[in-house]
């Protein structure tokens, strides 16, 4: 049988870039030129393709399923219900079981598999799913978060209840501190449904092995819990599914929940052939979690000068159908819900619900992206109400070394908010709009102006994000390096099941193993589980936790090849540089070429962040988090009042990373980061009416372009973490936080209109009432 295409070992090239350098990715110029390997592209000769038959109802019971019409089509191989379900019918996230791998009786969200189809080709696949007769029992769906919470017991979506968490926080009293307040400012706040809108849809490769389990090559974040949930579902053990990871389109979190994996698995285990499954946008759509939307309640009270005495806070998230990620989601909401500011008197109440709307879970932020645009907007309308500028409202409450987080965790490491906020305030400004080039303003090259009615506007937003997974969770990442004589040349073999996903974890892994091992040759293996776990590509860790993992095995190398070195050379006091064994007394003795031979060393480890604690399930107190960033932004933007149209002219950004470990690709995350938190503020949302999805596609879902990202100033600050390798933080995610609010804070400056929900859209600005 002939291999599948996959993306090979990742080698880096030569002679460049350690820690601090900006060596160029290795897949990078594959990319660019669409050679590269993605799930999609994956190929075996006499494969089956797979397809799924999906709900179109947000709630309904299934009285039957009637798969014969779709058996008796030419070229059909299998049909499978949730009969077929060789092991546990139900899996799930954050290890709560409730999501069928095929519905059971009942759909709970519009998309849920139903069915799975194998043929020859995948239109007949897609002709067969057709032919499959469902009788619903259609039901009126729930779709009310807030009704949700206020009767739990008879709007129950799913038999685990309403309410997947209710995370209350509690500081100081807040009744009484009402009291002391000079000022109050309460407002509402609304968040939409984000899409992780990665451009590679979900694909995969299921074929049967030798042993009675399987091979799936699959584009995911998280192997190894993958691995968990879908050998129980296929009746495996564990070591019978064995994953590569194949070529990743983009994952921020869209990527941890399952999606081809077990349908795949199922359809080649039943058929004994290669089975491929690859999604189009529309059931792409469908077939992922999105961001939480959100309603949120606010209302600070300070003195008259503007400092913060309380805060009463609700937060609700909407989790959709099933549990995923929403646990987490709605701790990380409860932990961060008022920002990085001093407040003495905290109530936050923080919820995550079951409804009949889209699921939704792990993106980009998780959680923290919800609340930053609810207290950076509460800390304009306060600033407002104070008759302070939105830098100096912030620079006043600001935490710093030794202040505590809402949770009561201090914050150890150096946080030097308000000399961020000082520095972005500090930068230039872009100049004026020149009119004289339509290009230039809101509508672009539409010619909707030609520079009446256009007002510019400037905002800021500040974010504070937890790195690496938090309340308690155990985190680790193995990495396994060997270093042998390859052509004559010393070469480090680099080995983890981490994901790239895009965002050039494979470039820091070399970076890190030339600078520990002294050597230039550094190959990077593909991922697959038969290494151990490293983790999911998300909570922007894996700089932090497989880096570490790589730093941690290469230094075992490297003591066992100095201890080699000491032996032949009788010398102590070693170090490998440049591919040389160097003594402090001596000079340099002799090459790693010489001590290896013919042999080499093989080193396996596991790294481990500093460990954590839950939340107390009534005051939310606890030391939760491993690590903490802030990013800072600034954004202009220029409004047509009268059309509603906006025009990002410039986001401007501070953030502490710690430690630069490729500034290139340090700079592109930030990048990213703020583009995401722009199509937030102003153009992405999944729109749901009664249930149902009614964009499904990049037509009528609208993401951010080039046309439409502005120019960046970047002001990156390096304040090292002892606790982290090298010092650094994660970057990943602060900047999706704080571009939003600043973006919107803008457009309120151009309009004086509220806003208080996001997307905002044109109809937001031009509307006559005072409200967003």
């Amino acid at each position: 049988m002939a291999a599948p295409v996959k993306s090979p070992g990742h080698v880096v090239a030569p002679g460049i870039g350690g820690i601090g350098d900006s060596p160029l990715r290795p897949d990078g110029t594959l990319k660019v030129a669409g050679e590269f390997a993605y799930a999609s592209d994956l190929w075996m000769d006499g494969m089956l393709w797979g397809a799924t038959l999906r709900s179109p109802h947000p709630r309904a019971r299934i009285r039957s399923i009637d798969i014969g019409p779709a058996l008796a089509t030419p070229g059909v191989h299998a049909v499978l219900t949730h009969e077929d379900v060789p092991g546990k019918k139900v899996y799930g996230e954050d290890h709560t079981e409730d999501q069928p791998v095929l519905a059971i009786g009942e759909v709970r969200h519009q998309g849920e598999p139903i069915a799975v189809v194998a043929a020859d080709h995948p239109e007949i696949a897609r002709r067969a799913m057709e032919r499959i007769a469902v009788d619903y029992e259609v039901l009126e769906p729930i779709t009310d978060p807030r009704a949700v919470i206020a009767d739990p017991e008879r709007l129950k979506v799913q038999p685990l209840g309403g309410i997947t968490r209710h995370q209350p926080v509690r500081v100081g009293d807040v009744e009484a501190a009402r009291a002391l307040a000079e000022v109050v400012v309460t407002e509402e706040f609304e968040v939409g449904i984000q899409d992780q809108a990665f451009l590679g849809p979900e694909a995969g490769l299921a074929i049967p092995a030798e042993d009675g389990g399987v091979d799936l090559y699959v584009s995911t974040q998280w192997m190894h819990n993958d691995l968990s949930q879908i050998a129980p579902c296929l009746g495996l053990d564990e070591s019978q599914v064995h994953m590569t990871l194949a070529g990743v389109g983009g994952a921020f979190g869209g990527r941890e929940d399952l999606s081809v994996q077990i349908h795949a698995a199922m359809l080649a285990l039943h058929t004994g052939k290669p089975v491929k499954m690859s999604y189009n946008r529309y059931e792409s759509f469908f077939g992922h979690v999105h961001r939480h939307p959100a309603s949120m309640r606010y209302e600070y009270g300070a003195t008259a000068d503007g400092k913060l005495v309380y805060a009463d806070v609700e937060i609700i998230l909407d989790g959709g159908a099933y549990t995923s990620s929403t646990r987490n989601v709605t701790g990380n909401a409860a932990s961060l819900g008022v920002g990085p500011y001093e407040i003495p008197n905290i109530k936050i109440d923080a919820y995550g619900v079951y409804t009949n709307n889209p699921p939704c879970g792990a993106m980009r932020g998780f959680g923290a992206v919800q609340a930053c645009f609810a207290y950076e907007s509460m800390m304009d309308k306060l600033g407002t109400a104070c008759g302070l500028s939105p830098v100096e409202i912030r620079r006043r409450n600001a935490v710093s070394q030794g202040s505590k987080l809402a949770t009561g965790q201090v914050i150890e490491s150096p946080a030097p908010l308000a000399e961020m906020l000082t520095r972005l305030e500090a930068m230039p400004m872009p100049p004026a709009c020149d009119a004289s080039d339509i290009r230039n303003l809101p509508g672009g090259a539409s010619q909707t102006t030609h520079g009446e009615g256009v007002v510019r506007g400037v905002g800021y937003g500040v974010g504070i994000k937890n790195i690496c997974f938090s309340e308690g969770f155990d985190d680790l990442s193995t990495a396994r390096v060997r270093l042998e004589v390859i052509g004559g040349e010393p070469t480090a073999l680099v080995h983890t099941a981490a994901a790239e996903v895009g965002q050039g974890l494979v470039t820091v892994q070399a970076q890190v193993a030339r600078t520990e091992l002294g050597v230039q040759k550094v190959t990077i293996a593909p991922a697959d589980n038969r290494v151990g776990d490293a983790g999911s590509s998300s909570a922007s860790r894996q700089s932090y936790m497989s880096g570490g993992a790589v730093k941690t095995a290469c230094e075992a190398v490297r003591a066992e090849l100095l201890a080699r070195a000491a032996r032949r050379y009788g010398h102590d006091d070693l170090s490998a540089i440049g591919g040389k064994i160097v003594s402090r007394a001596a000079g340099v003795l002799g090459s790693i070429e010489d001590v290896l031979g013919d042999d080499a060393i093989e080193e396996t480890r596991e790294f481990h962040h500093r460990p954590t604690t839950g939340m107390d399930p009534v005051t939310g107190q606890g030391v939760t988090h491993t690590q903490l960033a802030l990013c800072v932004h600034r954004a202009v933007v220029d409004v047509d009042v009268d059309l509603g149209l906006v025009k990002v002219v410039e986001l401007a950004a501070v953030q502490d990373v710690g430690k630069i470990l490729n500034r290139l690709s340090l700079e592109g995350q930030i990048h990213g980061g703020s583009a995401q938190g722009l199509g937030l503020a102003v153009m992405e949302e999944i729109v749901v009416s009664g249930g149902l999805v009614r964009n499904p596609s990049f037509t009528d879902y609208l993401i951010p372009t080039v046309l439409d990202m502005p120019p960046m100033r970047l002001d990156i600050l390096e304040n090292p973490d002892p606790d982290a390798p090298y010092g650094l933080r994660g970057a990943g995610e602060p900047p999706t936080l704080s571009s939003t609010p600043a973006i919107v804070a803008a457009v309120r400056d151009a309009t004086g209109r509220a806003l208080t929900r996001v997307p905002v859209r044109p109809e937001h600005i031009v509307t006559e009432a005072t409200s967003g």
